[in-house]
């Protein structure tokens, strides 16, 4: 189900620095996702999305996004698919995404884009365009095995679709690259796993893989993934429970190990663990602030 509302404001700054991806603003066309990934952090009462599964489009982002670029005075990489999938399936027919990257373009604004869709791949024609500032796309995968894949992000297209986009992205030139993260404990946190996705980005092209080894819960997020863990895996939720309790932060089993060997095989393969920013210095536009 999907309704249109109006925003007030589409770009917000992002706490400075970002360590993670280089950010100066952060765009969300939607509200609410189609992916409905059991562990999503969007559902937390803290973002005040009472329905996540009822998609807002935001009849008016483009209207603002091109107000808010012609008043920016210092250009900083647009980050988008943070709170939901910019390329969810309603992305197909609504084209907000498409829009949107098209004003980017205008303007000459870098941007990251961080989706589990390959429907990326319809846009790689404007993603090259703004590369010629600057563009990244990172693709959201915490597990190689498509079957287990279904069952965390049911709505979202499989793992091997995404690799496959991925290498696509790379054959036009556009950094692309993985966020591996969260790594679900008890679930992903296995040297298996961890080797089977470095090996896979490796051989579609990744420039660099984002690692978070563990993963973080809190109020309505909690609620939703503990309800997921007993119809899809049954006695999960009582480990979760008894190992970490009403934590926020739940680390990977064996992190320190687990990055020991992600590392490891990322220096063996050539695949950086940190992406590469956008650079202000090396851009012609005068940073007048």
């Amino acid at each position: 189900m999907a309704r249109e509302i109006r925003a007030k404001v589409l770009l917000s700054h992002v706490k400075q620095p970002d360590p993670w991806f280089g950010l100066k603003y952060s765009m969300n066309l939607y509200r609410g996702c189609q992916h409905q990934c059991i562990y999503c952090d969007s559902r937390s009462a803290c973002y005040r999305i009472e329905e996540f599964g009822e998609i807002l489009i935001k009849s008016n982002a483009i209207e603002l996004l091109t107000r808010e670029l012609a008043a920016k005075r210092v250009r900083g990489t647009i980050g988008t698919g943070a709170m939901n999938d910019p390329y969810m399936p309603l992305e197909r027919d609504v084209k907000l995404t498409r829009r949107a990257l098209e004003v980017i373009a205008q303007h000459r604004f870098p941007v990251h884009v961080l989706t589990k869709s390959d429907l990326v791949l319809r846009d790689r024609d404007l993603l090259s365009d703004i590369n010629r500032t600057h563009a990244t796309v990172s693709f959201t995968i915490t597990t190689a095995d498509d079957d287990l894949g279904r069952k965390l992000e049911p709505g979202a297209p499989s793992v091997s679709n995404r690799f496959r986009a991925m290498k696509t992205l790379v054959a036009y030139g556009i950094p692309t690259g993985v966020v591996m993260m969260p790594v679900l404990p008890f679930i992903e946190d296995n040297e298996e796993n961890i080797r089977a996705i470095v090996q896979r980005a490796h051989d579609n092209g990744a420039g660099y893989i984002i690692p978070a080894f563990g993963m973080t819960l809190r109020d309505r997020q909690r609620t939703y993934y503990y309800e997921k863990l007993e119809t899809l895996f049954p006695g999960m939720r009582q480990r979760y429970e008894q190992t970490f309790g009403d934590r926020y932060d739940c680390p990977a089993r064996y992190a320190d190990r687990l990055a020991g060997v992600f590392e490891e095989l990322c220096g063996r393969v050539g695949i950086a663990t940190r992406m590469k920013p956008f650079d202000p210095a090396k851009d012609d536009q005068i940073d007048l602030f």
